[in-house]
């Protein structure tokens, strides 16, 4: 990721297992733009500290139901718990997420294409899986427990060690996916190949695989269609479709032509793929019923040790360990078919160290911190796609190697009493290793060209009959013909040097002016994903991204410290930005250009007399890009794609995920009742304009602008002993893409849609040790 989390102190190298509960969180610290002087490299977005609640000295327990739509049941506890007054201290927290899916899966009709006629589909067993696969009824649901602890050690006045340890456990449903589009012309070539296996006679067929220049298409469909061969594709009511009806007309038994000689259709018919066979009329069905769960175990400890040597000198280590293993399963294809039924499987581990002096100098008005860090991490990816059960993706291996050393400081020296500068630096050094083994385990590519078996002479395609097929389509593994690439460890080395500088102005007490530029760096790697072979690992490489960014800003708070208000305009120039683009078959990660992002925020707190207060924010962004790798392509094809046939993603594109302006506002109300409890209405409205989600600007995938208001009315008691609260998310209901991809290989583009209206009843109960 870009953003880098920390979890008091910890560097979280992978999204995955970051949902903290946030019950026990004293505070969230949000840091924007490059943090690479005091986070480290991959911080180029920016960081996320979590700082989680210290043990006290005194009892206290807090716990938290909450219930609310799709069958929500959540439930959590705090406490304090001293084992040793004043000495050895500990807290834990226990927290239980559950909730249903808001999407349904539901069954496939029967008499909306194929009348009384039954249908068949592969098996589950069929294809390689991740593990740990289950079958939930819904999607987008949440299933998630979380046990965090820490023990705090004051082994003197002086010097103190704390231990951490969390574990979590995911078990939900997978995401909402809604099939937003299929195309199955020739350009979409797995979608049109199954499609014309199903709804052909062998005969078809059989002219179909014929070269070129004898009419045919040069595509072997014998060794393609496999069980999906002998016209098993049906009209409606279970007609057979004619054995020309795909070549002679339109595709697909929702507008088949009858051209041709009718023959007997198989008894083991199969769904016809185009949009109309996954549309169920309503974004929260599906009727995929494949895999759809997303499964973790994750854990991790630290040892944190504060040595304050004197009032002018502290010493810090930070040690940490993490390690994850996770599963997810998705249906792509809206279909109870295994069209686009994709698993995948993850393990990562990872050690930390890190030492740190902080202190003061030069009569208190410089304050530095300095230190070394290192950071070594392991694992694995493993993905399983089966393409209209003719190309099944798999991986051999995938297994990476990070390790990070580096040395940093950080200075804010303050020259006058109104002026102040800071100045810091990082150099690391990053070495990473890593073994890619994409395969093809149904040989698609030999087959496709006609070309089979892997040891079959080249002649069967006009190379020379000197080469086997192996050779002449490029697979470098002589031992393992249908891996893409070579069973070897490629290397990759940077060095980045991370400064910042910048100065501050103190007009007032209140009011503070900045000026600040930082230099970013995102470590490169390695793409998992590939449809083609390739000669080296080096092959799927793609190299680190930087940004320089200047940022002037205004911190102030008026009115007798009622009224805060923050601006900033900054200035971002990307080079190299890393973006997962659809590649042919494949999602890959690369360098795709140049950009700059120009932008401006403010942010307003105001609290009036008579308990009203208000939030207010607002953001404008400005991204272009400068270069776009020429490189880049994909398969032309108007539909989806802005700008007719794109080949790439054009200079005028938006960088995905960057709207033009975002607003907000958070009014709050508390008013005493009489028997000094009170209540408390507030409420959150953001709007934000329309964004695209996917780095080629598919306008299917889309985000319009979108309008959201969260709100609830709590009744606080007069000791603040208790809370209860009602409220509800999305109350304009409104619907919008979150994520989605597009797959012209396979013939399809989806997306996830946000989650509808919902309500929550939630009960807080504090004992002991004071109120939260």
């Amino acid at each position: 990721p870009g953003v880098g989390v920390y979890l008091d102190g910890v560097y979280l190298a992978r999204t995955i297992g970051a949902n903290q509960n946030l019950l026990d969180v004293d505070r969230i610290e949000i840091l924007e733009g490059p943090q690479g002087t005091l986070f480290g490299a991959n911080t180029i977005g920016g960081a996320i500290n979590i700082v989680t609640h210290n043990p006290g000295d005194e009892y206290r327990f807090t716990a938290v139901a909450q219930g609310g739509s799709y069958d929500q049941r959540n439930f959590a506890f705090t406490a304090d718990l001293p084992i040793i007054s004043h000495t050895l201290l500990s807290t834990i927290t226990v927290s239980s997420q559950q909730q249903d899916g808001y999407q349904q899966i539901i069954p496939y009709p029967a008499d909306s294409v194929y009348g009384e006629t039954p249908f068949v589909v592969d098996p589950q067993d069929a294809y390689p899986k991740a593990p740990n696969e289950e079958t939930f009824s819904a999607n987008g649901g949440q299933n998630l427990q979380v046990i965090r602890g820490k023990v705090l050690w004051n082994l003197a006045d002086n010097f103190k060690v704390t231990f951490t340890g969390d574990w979590s456990h995911e078990n939900q449903p997978g995401m909402p996916e809604t099939v937003l589009a299929v195309y199955t012309d020739p350009a979409n070539i797995t979608g049109w190949i199954y499609n014309t296996c199903i709804s052909s006679s062998p005969a078809t067929l059989a002219g179909l695989s014929k070269p070129v220049a004898s009419g045919g298409t040069g595509i072997d469909f014998t060794l393609l269609c496999g069980p999906r061969a002998a016209g098993t594709g049906l009209a409606p009511g279970g007609a057979a479709l004619a054995g020309a009806g795909y070549v002679g007309g339109p595709p697909g038994p929702y507008n088949a032509t009858t051209a041709g000689a009718d023959y007997e259709g198989s008894a083991d018919p199969r769904l016809y793929w185009d949009y109309a066979a996954t549309d169920t009329g309503n974004i929260d069905e599906t009727y995929g019923d494949g895999p759809n769960f997303a499964y973790y175990n994750a854990f991790g400890d630290s040892i944190t040790m504060d040595w304050n040597l004197n009032d002018q000198i502290e010493l810090k280590s930070i040690t940490g360990y993490r390690q994850i293993a996770w599963d997810i399963g998705t249906d792509l294809d809206g279909t109870p078919e295994s069209i686009q039924e994709v698993t995948d499987n993850q393990h990562q581990w990872q050690v930390s160290q890190e030492f740190q002096i902080l202190g003061k100098a030069l009569d208190n008005r410089l304050n530095y911190v300095g230190g070394i860090y290192y950071f070594n991490e392991g694992g694995f990816e493993h993905d399983f796609v089966p393409f209209e059960g003719l190309i099944y993706i798999y991986d051999y291996t995938n297994d990476v190697n990070n390790t990070d050393a580096a040395a940093f400081f950080h200075l804010d020296y303050q020259a006058t009493d109104h002026l102040s500068f800071t100045a810091g630096a990082r150099y690391t050094d990053i070495w990473s290793t890593f073994n890619g083994g994409q395969a093809d385990l149904n040989g698609f590519t030999y087959k496709i060209t006609g070309c089979y078996p892997p040891s079959a002479s080249a002649s069967l395609i006009g190379a020379p009959a000197y080469l086997t097929c192996q050779e002449a389509l490029g697979f470098p593994d002589p031992a393992e013909p249908l891996r893409y690439v070579p069973n070897t460890t490629d290397a990759q080395n940077w060095r980045p040097f991370d400064p910042t500088v910048g100065t501050q102005y103190h007009f007032t007490d209140d009011v503070m002016a900045y000026l600040s530029w930082s230099k970013g760096f995102k470590q490169g790697g390695w793409t998992t994903r590939l449809s083609v072979p390739v000669p080296t690992t080096a092959g799927l490489r793609f190299g680190p991204e930087t940004d320089n960014t200047w940022e002037l800003g205004l911190k102030s708070e008026w009115l007798d410290h009622h009224l805060l208000a923050n601006a900033d305009i900054f200035y971002t120039h990307y080079n190299n930005v890393q973006l997962n683009v659809q590649t042919g078959a494949s999602p890959v990660y690369l360098n795709a250009g140049n950009a700059i992002i120009k932008g401006a925020e403010i942010t307003m707190d105001a609290v009036a007399k008579g308990g009203f207060s208000m939030r207010f924010w607002g953001a404008y962004l400005d991204d272009y890009y400068t270069y776009v790798n020429p490189t880049i392509g994909i398969p032309a094809n108007p539909s989806p794609i802005t700008g007719a046939e794109v080949v790439g993603i054009p200079l005028d594109a938006q960088l995905p995920k960057t709207p033009r302006f975002k607003l907000g506002a958070g009014p709050q109300y508390t008013f005493a009742l009489p028997n000094s409890a009170s209540i408390l209405i507030n409420a959150m409205y953001t709007y934000t304009t329309k964004m695209y989600n996917d780095s080629l600007n598919t306008v299917l995938l889309m985000r319009p602008t979108t309008r959201d208001l969260n709100a609830a009315i709590h009744y606080i008691s007069p000791d603040d002993g208790y809370e209860v609260a009602f409220g509800g998310t999305n109350l304009t209901n409104d619907r919008y893409l979150t994520t989605g991809s597009l797959n012209l290989t396979a013939g399809e583009v989806v997306g996830t849609y946000d989650a509808p209206i919902e309500w929550y009843l939630n009960v807080r109960v504090n004992l002991g040790g004071g109120t939260k």
